[in-house]
Formats: C-alpha cells, structure tokens, sequence
C-alpha cells in the first residue's frame, strides 16, 4: 500500500466518523442550522423585508417567507449581479454559478465563502464512504477525470462567474492535482466534441481509477475511445475501478455502459447542483443517497401531488414520509430563502435520512391527468432493458394527442438504441404494464380507454447530440429532460429523422 492510500484509510475512517455524529442527530442538526441561517440573514436587505428578527421557529418562517423559484427571487438577485452587498447573504459572494434559465435567460446563482466549502466536502466524503466501505485504497494512486465544464471564470461587477463544474475545478486538493485529468488546457477548451478528442488523446494511455461525469457525456467519452483505441475501456483502463455521477439517472445507461467497459464497476451516485450539493451515495448495496444535513442547507418538502395548491403543507425533516413524493425547498448559507430548487424527492430511509431523486416537478407528463414523473419511465426503462436485453443511448417521453380519426392519444417513447431491436411491440408493451403497475392514474386511463398504449419511435444514431448541438448545449451539465408535458423536444427529435 502507498503512502497516499494508506493516508486515504485513515482519512477515510475519520470523516466516516464525523458523518456518524451528525447524521444520527438529525433533527438536532436541521435546527442548528435552521437558527445560524436565520441568525446570519437576519440584517441583509431580505432578512428586514421579511422581519427575521421575528422568526423562532419554523412556523415563524413558513408564515414570512413565501416559497420562491428564481423568477420570484430575482430582483434580489438582480441587485447582488449589481454588486450591492448583503442582499440575501452577509457581504458579496465569491462566485455567480450561471446557468440556463427557461423563462429568465441567464440564471445568476450565489456562491458564498460559507457554501463553498460544502460542495468541496461532499465529493470529497463521498470517495471517503466509498474508500471506507470497500476498503479499496488502490484508487488514489491512479489517474481521474472529471468531464466538466470549462474553468475559464468571466468577471461581473468584481464577482466572479461561470459554470459550477468550472468553478469546482479551481478547487480541486494539492494531494489530487498530479492525478487529476484533464490538463488544464484542455478544460478549456469550449467546444464539446473538440474537447472530448482532446481528453481521449491526453487519457488513453494513462492509467485511470476514476471516471467522473454525466453519464451521456461519459458513454461519448467512452465511445470515441472505443473507436480511437479498438479496445474497450476495461481492456485500456485495468484499473478503472470507480465510476462517480450526478445529473441523471445511471440505469438507463447502465448495461450499455457494461458493454463499453467490458466489465462492471463500482458507481457512486451524487446530488449536486449549482444551489448546493445535496446528498450523495454512501453505501453500495443501497441506492438511497445520504441527505447532507449539516451542509449549512435547511430543508423543508411539499408533497408533489399537492404543490401547486392554495394549501401546500410545507414540512419539516421530521415530517417526511418513505416513499411520498416531494418537492424539496431550500434555504442556504449562499442566501436562497424557501427556494424551490425544481427537483421531486422521495424518502428511501429515515434512519438515517436517505432520498432518491424522482424527477422534475416541472418535467412530467399529466396531459390527460396521469401525472407521470421521470422515476417512473426510468424504472420502466430498466425492467424493460434487463428483461429484453437491449442497450439505450438515450430517450425521452412526450404525450400524442394529435392522432389519426378514431385513434386513441398515447405517450410516445423516443428512443435511440444501441442496436434497434426487432420486437418493439413486445418492449412497449412491457414498458406500458410497468408504468401501469407504478402509476394508478395511467392505469385507470388506459383501462377507461382515454389512452391508448405506449408507441416506441426509434431514433437514428447520434440523434440526441444533434440535437443538443444545435441548442448549443452539448456536453458539460447540460442534459435532455427525461419527459415533457408538450411536443416541443419530440418535434424537434422527429426532424431529425428526416
């Protein structure tokens, strides 16, 4: 064993420790950081709108500070991007992650030197729980890659912005700087493809552990070293060992993955986002992913079946229930009050407090009422993979409901397989009985003959780059929504074909 893995033990069994305490207090640690949160905001520019100086409980909260989305939050934000001080967090921020807003244009996230650190750490644990688990200590003495995107940083009224994988990037430890790929040169470099070339010319004769990124920018990855190299990854990398991801949901990629690498790898999944960084897999036989609870990150849920109306119920860490599914609202130490971060949420374990993320609660299908969510057609997805024994690049789901005379509406699969199978209704119809199972709306109207079944539409090759490519969202943390509740994406995807 090297010094540096033997080092990584000790460290591990240590920050294992530390993550022990807290999370076998955790309603004691949400306080804590409830009352810091509110002690901290209580003099800026937010904290006196909304009469802080009031607030002792939760109660106190929910009754001055009205649930936002960034729209609502932006003319605070919009002052901060100015460069006043203490708007909604003490002084400036260090850094603006900026990313793709919908509706707004540009969202501006703050980025404080109290959150900072946070989304550091809990990488960081994350490769430590796993090091502690396994005890495989080999990891660290190869080489890593994190796909990300560039870490070139802009300049907004003396704060600095860019995308938080780049920003990430200038904080990677000095113990892993030697390891770490790729060079800094070409993590700069702006363009997708481009970069990817690059990255597999700089890697493929290296000895990588670590393999890190969204997984649809990993399996390009993958492939153009397949066809550089002829080899698969397992055969170029033998020591590939750890597979880390966020973003989305690695099932779907999973037995296509396999196929690349040739052999399985362990993963770990991560929740990170631009707002802060969440929860992260700690244990490999269990999909739930540890709440990070002392993260400076208070938390409050919304069931999803009720959020939009008059009487949401906003509860408390010691209110959830297994298995309900939740919008997660947040308040930060980087100044985002009762923000809802967009993403639905479900429990897997409250002892200690896992979740598994269930999907978007604006990116869902419900035109008839059914109310379908991304876990559901992800599960669906992976039933139907593992039983037919077919490989995915990617797909998303949209509703039909412009049908020929006396035919049904349905939801319509777009897929693009690695090989086109030949029994696309037997799929379909595998894929259609387990939404069926998981969603009782759906059934009830497939069974009231308001749907008709799902339709698969196979996608050509490279179908979904092109795509992304003319959205000018290729590569980084860019990703296609899982489903929609309108045509536009399915549109665009069926042109392609032509």
């Amino acid at each position: 064993m090297t010094l540096k893995a033997f080092g990584a033990k000790i460290f591990a069994k240590t920050i294992v420790q530390q993550i022990s305490s807290w999370a076998s207090k955790p309603i004691e640690t949400q306080e804590k950081v409830f009352h810091q949160l509110i002690a901290k905001g209580k003099y800026t520019r937010f904290g006196k709108d909304h009469n802080f100086g009031e607030i002792r409980t939760h109660e106190d909260f929910i009754t001055r500070v009205p649930i936002r989305d960034y729209e609502d939050l932006r003319n605070y934000v919009d002052l901060m991007v100015e460069g006043k001080p203490d708007i909604l967090w003490p002084g400036k921020p260090l850094y603006f992650a900026k990313t793709s807003g919908t509706t707004s244009g540009a969202k501006y996230i703050p980025i404080t030197s109290e959150s900072m650190p946070h989304h550091i750490r809990a990488a960081r644990n994350a490769i430590l729980c796993y090091i502690h688990e396994t005890g495989n200590t080999r990891i660290v003495d190869g080489k890593m890659i994190f796909l990300q995107g560039s870490p070139l940083l802009q300049e907004k009224n003396g704060i600095k912005l860019g995308r938080l994988s780049g920003i990430v990037a200038h904080y990677v430890p000095k113990y892993l700087q030697k390891n770490r790929m790729p060079t800094w040169e070409t993590n700069c470099i702006e363009d997708w493809e481009e970069k990817v070339e690059a990255i597999v010319s700089e890697t493929q004769h290296e000895d990588m552990s670590i393999i890190s990124g969204i997984p649809s920018w990993v399996q390009m990855y993958f492939e153009r070293l397949r066809v550089r190299t002829g080899l698969k990854v397992g055969d170029l990398f033998p020591n590939f060992e750890l597979f880390i991801y966020g973003g989305v949901n690695y099932e779907p990629y999973r037995k296509k993955f396999e196929n690349l690498i040739g052999k399985k790898v362990d993963s770990i999944e991560l929740f990170p986002a631009s707002e802060g960084f969440f929860a992260f897999q700690n244990e490999q036989n269990d999909p739930g992913l540890l709440l990070q609870l002392n993260a400076g990150i208070f938390y409050e849920f919304v069931e999803a079946d009720s959020f939009f109306s008059d009487h949401a119920e906003r509860i408390t860490l010691k209110e959830v229930k297994i298995g309900v599914n939740y919008v997660m609202i947040i308040s930060t130490n980087a100044g985002l009050w009762a923000y809802n971060l967009g993403d639905t949420v479900q429990f897997t374990s409250t002892k200690p407090y896992k979740i598994v993320v269930s999907g978007r609660i604006k990116h869902f299908i419900s035109a008839f009422g059914e109310h379908v969510i991304g876990k559901e057609v992800e599960q669906a997805m992976q039933k139907a993979s593992e039983k037919f024994g077919f490989s995915i690049t990617e797909f998303t789901v949209a509703p039909q409901t412009e049908t020929s005379k006396g035919e049904l509406p349905y939801h319509e699969w777009l897929i693009e397989f690695e090989n086109t199978p030949e029994n696309l209704s037997a799929i379909a119809e595998a894929i259609d009985k387990s939404l069926q199972k998981q969603n009782s709306y759906y059934l009830d109207l497939i069974e009231g003959k308001v749907l008709r079944k799902l339709k698969i539409t196979p996608l050509k090759k490279d179908t979904f780059n092109d795509y992304m490519k003319l959205q000018g969202k290729l590569g980084g943390q860019n990703k296609v929504p899982r489903l929609s509740n309108d045509r536009k994406i399915a549109d665009e995807l069926i042109k392609l074909q032509l």
